[in-house]
């Protein structure tokens, strides 16, 4: 009986040493894992504001050629007669405002998220097509 007695006890320590190590290892496991997410957060948000800065440098480019364009129109506009002019002054006024709204909400844009600036960049990019089209159908007209 006494026998019996130590070869369980020995198997029940053992099992809490083993149950020692494994608790040991399942830590080390899930703290390897939690450092994988981290760093993968890190590079997603690194990728995303290097998308933004991309982004912004290539609108910024298209803003600034529109804003050339709406100073070459208002050079031109200067020309008109007076009746035309005020019309195509306060078009030109418009769509210089707009650009320089946009201009404005890009560079205070600082969002990191990736499903917002997706959402962001969408609409920033149907606006940025509309003030397009929008000189375009002034140049139409002019002409």
């Amino acid at each position: 009986m006494a026998g019996i007695m130590l070869t369980s006890c020995q198997s029940s320590s053992k099992k809490v040493e083993n149950g020692k190590d494994n608790l040991k290892e399942a830590k080390n496991n899930l703290q390897e894992a939690k450092d994988k997410v981290v760093e993968a957060k890190q590079e997603l948000n690194q990728t995303i504001k290097d998308s933004i800065q991309q982004f912004k440098k290539e609108s910024e480019g298209k803003i600034s050629a529109f804003e050339k364009r709406i100073a070459e129109f208002k050079a031109r506009v200067a020309k008109e007669k007076k009746g035309n002019r005020a019309k195509y002054e306060k078009k030109l006024t418009e769509l210089e405002q707009t650009a320089s709204d946009m201009k404005k909400n890009l560079e205070n844009y600082n969002e990191a998220t990736k499903d917002k600036w997706d959402a962001f960049k969408i609409k920033f990019n149907h606006d940025l097509d509309e003030l397009g089209k929008a000189l375009k159908n002034f140049t139409v007209k002019n002409q």
